[in-house]
């Protein structure tokens, strides 16, 4: 149970971008600097902005923590992210390492159930991964016979591309 509940800590940490050293009984975490939270302009915004008191600060989330989705064959799809992302799983043993994200804003967006923008309608989530160079990356994935649709309209916050893992589960570059 103990490594369980270690395992399950190192992945959470890892994600969050936290250093953290673990000895046998302890465990130690560097976290970064806290922000002051933006605040909503937006009326709920307000509410939970009334609703606490003054000089009162709140905890707020730091981060991704992790990402767990079902899979009709889990093996073969972590070695797709790990091969074409460079993305490494959950450690299962002692001095594993898992994937290190680069600081950055993170979209969080809930959409309408109905929406169109993930394609497949019984798909219900869609990663959108932060790249340094969207053609250099696009082109990579290309030359691995992945299809990748690269929208041709560049936004005030940056530009995109579209494709699917071998699930058929959506991704956003």
């Amino acid at each position: 149970m103990f490594f369980l509940r270690r395992q399950l800590l190192r992945t959470l940490f890892f994600a969050f971008g936290s250093s953290f050293n673990l000895g046998r009984n302890q465990l130690g975490i560097a976290a970064p600097a806290p922000m002051q939270p933006m605040v909503s302009s937006h009326p709920a915004g307000a509410a939970v902005r009334d609703g606490i008191a003054a000089g009162a600060e709140i905890e707020k989330v730091t981060g991704i923590g992790g990402f767990f989705f079902r899979s009709k064959d889990p093996k073969p799809l972590a070695l797709w992210y790990q091969q074409y992302w460079r993305i490494l799983t959950t450690p299962t043993a002692e001095g594993e390492t898992g994937w290190q994200q680069e600081a950055g804003a993170t979209a969080f967006t809930p959409f309408k159930e109905t929406t169109g923008y993930f394609g497949d309608m019984s798909k219900v989530w869609m990663l959108n991964f932060r790249v340094r160079d969207l053609d250099k990356m696009a082109a990579q994935l290309q030359a691995a016979g992945i299809e990748v649709k690269i929208d041709p309209q560049s936004y005030p916050y940056g530009r995109f591309a579209r494709l699917h893992d071998p699930e058929g589960n959506p991704i956003e570059l």
